[in-house]
């Protein structure tokens, strides 16, 4: 088999994963806040991280270097996937999916300041299209401007943050040094915010399932990814992974009876577009 093959394999699990996850995470949301499921997801995602690092031996490469970085990785993280959870609540799948893919223009825009890369001609283009695209998902003037449609528009931004910072940190800490952290600093982070007026609500057996699903689903996801990165180019991976938004839509079709807009489709072809002519012609040459 070879690495494409094996790459594409893992993309499917992936994919499989971020549309279990949202489903899972609008089946609680009626009984839980955002805050509330990512304090129970990363309390999971504690037991899985510590878990693994014991058996594969990887325990002592969680160190107490770079916690700044750590935190503002977090933070961000943090309130783009509170922002995610409270968007797939309010507005059709596929339109949150469609957003959610801006987050890799917002790298490219952010990067030249927070890691010094340089922005090209063509990542400008690109980003120009992908501006275009979130245009034609969100219409505006068509209809007012629904918190759910800013909170997907803006969950896309605090992804990218944490993909930056996250790049920062791959420098000098390990995998599981970054995702221990991730799931211990979210724990804490969910934990004053679902707990700060005294009145946290506990998994009964109807919510549990779903909680321990989006944890899994969560970790397996992102495992999923870098392991197809891992295997082969960007310019292979990334496209396949675009196949999140049809599947979304149909499970929003089938499951909750949501349109399939063509606008959405359109605008998502476009953020795509812009997403591909990056990764296979805006990245800077290397000497």
């Amino acid at each position: 088999m070879t690495s494409t093959l094996r790459a594409c394999l893992w993309m499917i699990g992936a994919i499989v994963s971020f549309t279990s996850m949202a489903i899972a995470g609008r089946q609680v949301s009626f009984a839980l806040d955002t805050f509330e499921i990512m304090t129970y997801r990363s309390l999971l995602g504690i037991v899985i991280v510590c878990t693994v690092a014991g058996l594969s031996g990887t325990w002592r490469q969680i160190n107490g270097q770079q916690l700044g970085l750590h935190a503002i990785r977090n933070i961000a993280h943090f309130t783009g996937q509170n922002l995610w959870f409270f968007a797939i609540t309010a507005i059709p799948l596929a339109q949150v999916f469609a957003l959610e893919f801006t987050s890799p223009i917002w790298v490219l825009l952010l990067s030249p300041l927070l890691l010094g890369e340089r922005l090209t001609r063509v990542g400008l283009i690109a980003a120009a299209i992908g501006f275009v695209g979130v245009l034609v998902v969100t219409r505006p003037g068509s209809a007012p401007l629904s918190p759910g449609l800013i909170a997907a528009a803006l969950c896309a931004v605090g992804f990218a943050f944490s993909a930056i910072f996250t790049r920062r940190l791959t420098r000098t800490q390990t995998i599981t040094c970054i995702l221990f952290y991730l799931t211990v600093m979210q724990a804490v982070f969910g934990l004053i915010c679902a707990g700060w007026d005294g009145d946290m609500a506990l998994p009964d057996a109807t919510t549990l399932p779903w909680l321990v699903l989006i944890g899994c689903a969560g970790l397996f996801a992102h495992f999923c990814l870098t392991t197809a990165l891992s295997l082969a180019p960007a310019s292979v991976v990334m496209p396949i992974d675009f196949v999140r938004l049809p599947t979304i839509a149909i499970v929003g079709a089938l499951v909750y009876a949501e349109v399939i807009d063509p606008w959405i489709l359109l605008g998502a072809a476009l953020i795509f577009a812009g997403n591909y002519l990056n990764i296979t012609r805006g990245q800077p040459a290397r000497a």
